[in-house]
């Protein structure tokens, strides 16, 4: 299956408040909203189906407790994010920039000069959910390609 064909994909995420997830993804990143219920809210997230689920079990529904080093970065794991042109991520970055959003790595060009070139940042939704949008600038040649 080529990268051009590719289907979209499922993501389910606890969240722990619909109306912040709703102002996050909704409002900040500008992914518009499906289907709902009282205890969940779908979201087009660039093309894919992203479902926050409302998780009334503690007040901090997700912790980042592990990562790993990439490009002397600490990464968090998990996270999920999408694969963006590279004018589309610029924009978002500096959207995100503005609206004062913490990163936890800070948008920057990853493997400079290899294979595997990369715009990418990382960040919490308010939940603490880890969040990477990356680059690259020829998707199809670079998403996949082995160094």
């Amino acid at each position: 299956m080529s990268e051009q064909s590719l289907p979209p994909f499922h993501l389910a995420i606890p969240v722990r408040d619909l109306a912040e997830a709703r102002a996050f993804y909704g409002e900040l990143l500008g992914c518009p909203e499906g289907r709902s219920s009282r205890d969940w809210v779908d979201f087009n997230f660039f093309g894919h189906q992203l479902v926050c689920h409302l998780q009334r079990t503690s007040p901090e529904v997700h912790s980042q407790d592990t990562s790993n080093m990439v490009d002397d970065h600490d990464v968090p794991v998990p996270h999920f994010g999408a694969v963006l042109q590279v004018p589309v991520w610029e924009s978002l970055s500096k959207k995100l920039k503005n609206a004062n959003v913490k990163f936890v790595v800070e948008p920057y060009v990853r493997f400079k000069g290899q294979v595997g070139e990369q715009a990418t940042m990382f960040f919490l939704d308010p939940s603490g959910n880890a969040i990477e949008f990356k680059a690259f600038q020829n998707i199809a040649g670079q998403l996949f390609k082995k160094a």
